[in-house]
């Protein structure tokens, strides 16, 4: 969260996927913090992203039916504690 908060985050390449019932985050680069410990994630590891299964359920018909791909247009901070993801 730290790094995104200084915008250390590129979306270049990411793109989301269903998986299992799950929408997962892929290639989007967020920078280790600074000055964090030596336990700092993978700054590419894929990350899962919190929505609901009936939105889940929408954004899957939508990438099957048409061969849509769902790509993050923008991450920001909302009310302090969350990452959003457009």
């Amino acid at each position: 969260i730290k790094s995104v908060r200084e915008g250390q985050v590129n979306l270049k390449d990411g793109f989301a996927r269903v998986e299992n019932g799950e929408l997962w985050l892929y290639n989007v680069h967020i920078s280790p913090y600074e000055k964090g410990s030596y336990y700092n994630k993978e700054p590419l590891r894929p990350r899962k992203l919190l929505v609901h299964k009936s939105e889940i359920r929408k954004l899957l018909a939508k990438t099957r039916e048409k061969g849509l791909t769902l790509v993050p247009l923008k991450i920001y901070i909302k009310q302090g504690r969350w990452a959003k993801c457009d």
